[in-house]
């Protein structure tokens, strides 16, 4: 283990440095088409008799587990710092928008797009059945909040629309892992790598306790760790002891929370949250730069490293004509599922909290898939069906990293002049 995540490490290092270097692509994106060309050069070489590379890369990345390193890795620490990054006061007064959003969104994009996927996959002639395609809907409906956080610090977007797109996709990673898992378990895969024990629920009031504990007692289990870190934090003054305290909070937290049976991602955005609302008190002047600067620092690192990871994992992808159609449909089909689901509880916030119209399309394009995406996927058991679903959810992703996370800057500018277009003016003073 030690030696394939020291090989990632150095793999990401020279990809990072070449593009760095010379190709000045914003890094997640560039990193990670390094990593797939990488992998394709290797298939190539494989195919022209130098079989040794391509083998030895395979068996590293198989060795590491992308499934472990991201969802019983590093994901604990990437949400727990993305939502310290950001201001919670802010993110309250925009509640009623982001849980709108995170919830109602995810649910109909998952229901969209499973439907769309079974009725694709049986028209390219693979027979995948209902639920395997709900799965699909639900593991590719949440944008990535790793993903998405990186694109909104390149962005300069207003705050506002910030925190909108920061929060939904803080939360809606969370919801929809908790609608992977209780799909999961009514179609009897249990846990499947997820953090469950397993047991399966198949019956509807199963199924709705199960999603009921996770998403609730993640939240509840959350705010019950920041408040342990605040208590704990406030009381002493030394930055290497502030940063332990809170690593340990999350990583010890993030096990429990799969011990307990709750949503370790949910726990992890509150508790975030929590120590972000009251960092201001816990963190002395001299002490919180080194805070938040280890965390923004080991956010950015392993972000680097998930994207070289998804790029290379194209080493362990399937394609066949078939998939390839799929892939191409189901790519412009989940853009149109996003961009429903999005206007329909959209409307129901969007007079009353003042966004503008264009807010619906930078949320659509801007609503980038990452690693969690794949990590579900390449979590679910041996069967006939995994193959497509993991396939057509590398496709997306792909594309959404590389076309959307490239393109997305111009929609980014019409969405902040759009808002800054429909502030009223401010009367001129009385002569």
């Amino acid at each position: 283990m030690l030696s394939a995540f020291a090989a990632l490490l150095c793999v990401t290092a020279l990809l990072a440095f070449v593009n760095e270097r010379w190709v000045r692509l914003p890094t997640t994106v560039g990193v990670t088409l390094a990593g797939a060309l990488a992998s394709l050069v290797l298939i190539g070489l494989d195919r022209l008799g130098l079989p040794g590379l391509r083998g030895w890369a395979t068996e590293v990345l198989q060795t590491l587990d992308f499934t472990t390193f991201v969802l019983n890795g590093i994901l604990s620490v990437l949400l727990f710092a993305g939502a310290l990054s950001l201001d919670t006061r802010q993110m309250l007064r925009q509640r009623g928008s982001i849980l709108t959003l995170a919830l109602f969104s995810t649910l109909i994009s998952t229901a969209l797009i499973g439907f769309a996927a079974y009725g694709v996959f049986r028209l390219v002639g693979l027979e995948v059945p209902l639920m395997w395609a709900l799965l699909f809907g639900a593991l590719i409906s949440p944008t990535d909040p790793v993903a998405v956080l990186d694109l909104l610090k390149r962005a300069k977007v207003p705050a506002k629309i910030e925190t909108l797109i920061a929060g939904e996709s803080l939360f809606n990673d969370g919801v929809g892992v908790v609608v992977f898992l209780a799909l999961a378990s009514a179609a009897g895969l249990g846990g499947h790598g997820s953090g469950g024990d397993g047991a399966s629920q198949t019956t509807t009031a199963g199924v709705l306790a199960l999603f009921a504990q996770e998403a609730l007692g993640g939240l509840a289990f959350g705010a019950l760790l920041g408040g342990l870190g605040y208590l704990l934090v406030r009381s002493i003054e030394q930055h290497a002891v502030e940063v332990l305290i809170t690593l340990a909070l999350v990583v010890g937290g993030y096990v429990a929370a799969a011990a307990l049976g709750v949503s370790g991602p949910l726990a992890m955005v509150v508790a975030g949250l929590m120590i972000s609302l009251w960092r201001d008190q816990v963190f002395g002047d001299h002490t919180r730069e080194h805070v938040l600067g280890f965390w923004e620092t080991a956010d950015q690192v392993l972000n680097i490293l998930l994207f070289a990871f998804i790029g290379l994992d194209v080493l362990l992808t399937d394609v066949s004509g078939p998939l390839l159609l799929a892939s191409a449909l189901l790519i412009a089909l989940s853009l149109g599922a996003r961009w429903l689901s999005v206007a329909l509880p959209f409307a129901l916030v969007r007079a009353r909290e003042g966004y503008a119209a264009y807010t619906v399309r930078l949320l659509t394009w801007g609503g980038l898939r990452g690693g969690i995406a794949i990590s579900l996927a390449l979590g679910l058991p041996e069967s006939p069906y995994r193959t497509p679903v993991v396939t057509v959810t590398y496709a997306v992703v792909l594309f959404s990293i590389a076309v959307q996370g490239l393109t997305v800057m111009p929609v980014v500018k019409k969405a902040a002049a759009a808002l800054e277009g429909e502030r009223p003016v401010p009367s001129p003073p009385p002569s």
